[in-house]
């Protein structure tokens, strides 16, 4: 019995997974794709700490990028000012306040701020997923 090599395993793995992944979005709602950016943003930070346990510079920033890039370009920019009001408002410094923390937690490989921002994503999707999504069962990263 022969298998394939590992390489082409993790690759099929990894296709198979971005095909669940492109299914579930696609049929998602908008109140579902925002748990997924949130999953999303928390599994890019999950990622990182694990680069930075494990001192590989290059694939921290990678993830942190990725986590920011859901936050700002995905979270943040979701959030509708004209009918959210001031919770919009503090929601968007919210977002903004986690960009911060993420990007200095790459900057001087801080743990400490990639705590913060986690907790307060982990907060944020919390409430999400209390008040708009309560079907949404994906529990938070663990470090």
């Amino acid at each position: 019995m022969t298998y394939a090599p590992r390489s082409r395993t993790a690759r099929a793995t990894g296709s198979y997974a971005n095909i669940g992944l492109e299914t579930e979005v696609l049929g998602a709602t908008p109140e579902r794709l925002v748990s997924l950016l949130f999953r999303g943003a928390l599994k890019a930070i999950s990622q990182a700490r694990h680069h930075l346990h494990g001192g590989n510079i290059a694939e921290r920033g990678k993830a942190l990028s990725k986590a920011i890039d859901i936050v700002d370009s995905g979270l943040k920019a979701g959030v509708d000012t004209e009918r959210g009001g001031e919770v919009a408002r503090l929601l968007i410094a919210s977002y903004e306040l986690i960009i911060r923390d993420l990007m200095l937690a790459n900057l001087h490989s801080d743990e400490a701020k990639l705590d913060a921002a986690e907790k307060m994503l982990i907060d944020l999707a919390s409430a999400w997923h209390t008040a708009v999504d309560p079907q949404f069962s994906d529990p938070p990263p663990s470090h």
